[in-house]
């Protein structure tokens, strides 16, 4: 089952790339659901390979943090989308978030 899992979480992480640089992603109609969105992706990004990679959360951490940059700069370098130093911090946040909610669920699993 193992590498069904592994598939899943690149299949989320192809998602967070292809919807960070299509030039109409979909959005909520509130106030600040692009960033909501946002966290959401990176939390549940990190949740999942924190759980399937669990010594390696500071790596994952970095590494999606990293991502989350690079697809922000990115954005700006294709030329529809602009990018937004908050989007970074929602990434960030939503990483953060991702690797306790992963913490949390090993504690309860265990």
């Amino acid at each position: 089952m193992r590498p069904f899992w592994i598939a899943g979480g690149w299949a989320i992480l192809a998602g967070i790339v292809y919807l960070s640089l299509t030039p109409s992603p979909p959005s909520a109609d509130f106030e600040a659901s692009d960033k909501v969105g946002h966290l959401l992706a990176y939390a549940v990004l990190m949740a999942w390979f924190a759980l399937l990679y669990p010594l390696k959360k500071p790596l994952l951490a970095a590494a999606f943090i990293a991502v989350g940059v690079a697809l922000e700069f990115a954005q700006g370098a294709v030329g529809y989308r602009s990018y937004e130093v908050a989007d970074m911090v929602a990434n960030s946040l939503g990483v953060a978030l991702g690797w306790g909610g992963a913490l949390l669920a090993r504690r309860a699993l265990a």
